[in-house]
């Protein structure tokens, strides 16, 4: 009876893994904003183009380039802005501005006004193995059903080259040519879906809690899919040490 009874208590233990998960998410998502553009006379006045989370100082915002990459309609006092967790309207958001972007990596840092929010930690180096889970936080279809983080767990399935050089010359693309020729660095392809919003997502590691890599669709698929004709979904992250080179030059 006791044997049995031990039994029964391993079967109805919390779950370490899951009890794990949840409270990572708990201290991820106050970091996770939807960044976009604002101006106060057009509606919507926030229009959604990716997500970012905080870091640093609790003032920076870490995205992607190509998330702020469009240019702003200044003569109609068009800013960048980030619309906060939970938030509904332009009330809820912050005025921001571009302070580093790096277009051969993907990756920018945002200024934002008012006080600091919370800050999600970048690595400094932790081993990233194939195998390893981590969370993914973001806006996979923009702020649409208002701005509240989803979050999925991602392995990473492969650490792979974010270019690999074409089967034959009729493959060439420019982009390739020039990724190649400027030295291609390991990104983490992930088993986990991300869609257009996730773009700029942090994936964080649900131990410690600090960012290891930054979703992005955009940059490395122009590299290491140039020769498909359409996308496969296979979702890619770019490693944290480039965003903290990034981080370092901009201060």
């Amino acid at each position: 009876m006791a044997l049995f009874l031990a039994g029964a208590a391993t079967l109805v233990a919390p779950d370490s893994a899951h009890a794990q998960y949840a409270e990572a998410v708990e201290r991820i998502k106050p970091s996770i904003v939807a960044v976009g553009t604002y101006q106060r006379t057009r509606s919507p006045q926030f229009v959604f183009r990716g997500t970012g989370f905080v870091i640093g100082d609790g003032t920076i915002v870490a995205t992607n380039a190509h998330v702020v990459a469009a240019p702003l309609a200044s003569d109609q006092f068009e800013t960048f802005a980030i619309l906060l967790p939970g938030g509904q309207s332009a009330e809820q958001g912050r005025e921001a501005s571009r302070i580093a972007v790096e277009p051969a990596r993907d990756l920018a840092l945002l200024k934002i006004n008012g006080a600091p929010l919370p800050a999600l930690r970048l690595s400094e180096g932790a081993r990233v193995r194939e195998g390893d889970t981590y969370l993914l936080s973001g806006y996979p279809i923009g702020n649409v059903l208002g701005a509240y983080p989803v979050t999925h767990r991602a392995m990473i399935a492969s650490i792979v080259p974010i270019a690999i050089p074409s089967a034959n010359a009729a493959q060439l693309d420019p982009k390739l040519v020039r990724r190649i020729a400027s030295g291609a660095f390991p990104v983490y392809q992930l088993d986990a879906t991300a869609y257009p919003g996730n773009s700029g997502s942090p994936l964080v590691d649900p131990a410690t809690g600090e960012v290891v890599g930054i979703i992005n669709m955009v940059l490395v698929r122009s590299t290491r899919e140039s020769a498909l004709s359409q996308p496969t979904g296979i979702s890619y992250a770019i490693p944290a040490v480039h965003l903290r080179e990034l981080l370092k030059s901009a201060k």
